[in-house]
């Protein structure tokens, strides 16, 4: 009864710890790492990069989801959440980094005006517009 005093289980609402959506299933990770590993990856990643890559990330985010999983530890958690802000950090980077197009704040004025005439009338007769009218059968 001492060591229950001792070593508490603190529980923790998944719902307090931020970007806990970046988590994926534990099974994934241990999918991502054998994919990594097996031949068919192992030429992509030479035939993509030129070189092999390193898999031993998404194994370490298997374990870590793992034993989050299995003993709630909010350590092994808050690594893979970081590991994925990462990934998705490089991934989303040539995005924001893009210089070739100008962001919008806002949409166009006229975003929402009526399709020219011709536009309509091919429209008219399409299998959209059928679909359409049997959704909406009041605006038909």
């Amino acid at each position: 009864m001492s060591e229950a005093k001792e070593n508490p289980i603190k529980h923790v609402d998944e719902k307090d710890i931020p970007n806990v959506w970046l988590v994926r299933p534990c099974e994934s990770y241990n999918d991502e790492y054998s994919e990594c590993k097996s031949i068919k990856g192992r030429f992509h990643q030479y035939f993509i990069h030129g070189e092999n890559l390193d898999c031993t990330q998404w194994y370490t985010d298997f374990e870590n989801c793992m034993k989050y999983r299995l003993q709630k530890d909010v350590t092994a958690l808050q690594e893979v959440i970081n590991s994925e802000s990462k990934r998705r950090y490089e991934r989303l980077a040539p995005h924001y980094y893009n210089d070739v197009w100008k962001h919008r704040e806002n949409p166009p004025e006229d975003w929402n005006k009526p399709l020219p005439t011709k536009m309509q009338e091919e429209y008219k007769n399409s299998y959209l517009d059928h679909k359409a009218r049997t959704y909406k059968p009041s605006q038909s």
